[in-house]
């Protein structure tokens, strides 16, 4: 399978999340997820069983204490992307307070919008505005095979 075949797959497996409610720490589509469960769901669907088990974390994206665990983990299973602009079939990272650890992601569905689970709703997609853009902290690409990344 090709770079761009993967990316189809996983932006066709992304929107297919679209309207599963907000759940803090799940990641089972149509029942529930937040955003580290929409990129473990689709992790499992393109590798089987995710890399380890996620231990618990608090939900609150909006303040600054905390280690850059959503960043180490990503660093540890994903691929850091080397193009200049997002791309589909990336899964962007997301320092939601400047300073503060990146505590929030999605994943790109085209060069203008991306999927993520909004805290109290559901998995919805956004445009790429400059409001996301600028809160960017890392973008990343799924391996093609699950040891690609080790």
């Amino acid at each position: 399978m090709t770079r761009d075949d993967l990316d189809r797959v996983i932006v066709s497996e992304a929107l297919s999340w679209l309207g599963t409610p907000y759940r803090h720490q799940a990641s089972a589509r149509g029942q529930g997820t937040d955003c580290l469960g929409l990129v473990r769901g689709v992790w499992r669907y393109l590798h089987g069983a995710e890399p380890q088990p996620v231990p618990p974390y608090l939900p609150h994206w909006d303040r600054g204490e905390g280690d850059e665990l959503l960043l180490d983990a990503a660093h540890r299973y994903l691929i850091p992307c080397d193009a200049d602009r997002v791309r589909a079939g990336e899964v962007v990272v997301f320092r939601m307070v400047p300073g503060a650890p990146a505590k929030h992601c999605g994943i790109m569905i085209s060069e203008s919008a991306f999927v993520h689970a909004y805290a109290g709703r559901q998995v919805v997609r956004s445009r790429w505005t400059p409001f996301w853009s600028s809160r960017l902290a890392a973008r990343f690409c799924f391996p093609l095979t699950e040891g690609e990344a080790s």
